[in-house]
């Protein structure tokens, strides 16, 4: 009878987790309805609001509890670390500097792996969260929570292909959240 009394409690537990991440998808999802319906409905709004989602190399973007601002990008890296300690790329790394800021009021961990990259036709990539580590010579930079107020620099690292090129970040405060765009060109 206890493990008739343990598994049903389990099932049970799994049935409420799946039913929780269901909401939170079925939020984000609204929420991404609501902006295209009032995208649709009011053009000159979403004009309006797409050049302050996009930030260039220099300038601040922010989004959710943080403001990310990208230093500088450097493509066509070859291996990341020394020579007893290291990486190497499977194509070309592109090692890019980010400061990033909270400006919320609680403290928030930056994540490596939510962050994006882009090329021109679109292209999605990852970071490299392993080779991040060889690129940070403090390793506490983006493992850490940020304070409010509090900025950390650091290097996000994406593994490309040799032929590629970079053209945009899609910059995130957790995976959950909406990013902000930054245009590499």
């Amino acid at each position: 009878m206890r493990k008739t009394t343990t598994l049903a409690l389990l099932a049970t537990g799994l049935i409420a987790l799946g039913c929780g991440s269901g909401t939170a998808d079925k939020a984000s999802d609204s929420s991404s309805d609501s902006k295209a319906g009032s995208s649709s409905g009011d053009e000159g709004g979403a004009k309006a609001e797409k050049p302050a989602k996009t930030a260039k190399i220099g300038q601040p973007a922010r989004d959710g509890k943080f403001e990310f601002t990208v230093k500088s990008s450097k493509c066509g890296v070859a291996k990341i670390g020394s020579d007893m300690l290291g990486q190497k790329a499977q194509g070309q790394f592109c090692l890019v500097t980010v400061y990033v800021k909270n400006i919320g009021k609680e403290a928030q961990m930056f994540d490596g792996s939510s962050q994006k990259a882009y090329a021109a036709d679109g292209t999605e990539y990852s970071a490299d969260t392993g080779a991040a580590i060889y690129a940070n010579k403090n390793a506490e930079t983006f493992l850490n929570d940020i304070n409010p107020g509090n900025q950390v620099n650091g290097v996000v690292v994406f593994d490309i292909p040799k032929n590629v090129k970079i053209t945009k970040l899609e910059l995130h405060d957790s995976m959950f959240s909406g990013g902000v765009d930054v245009s590499l060109g």
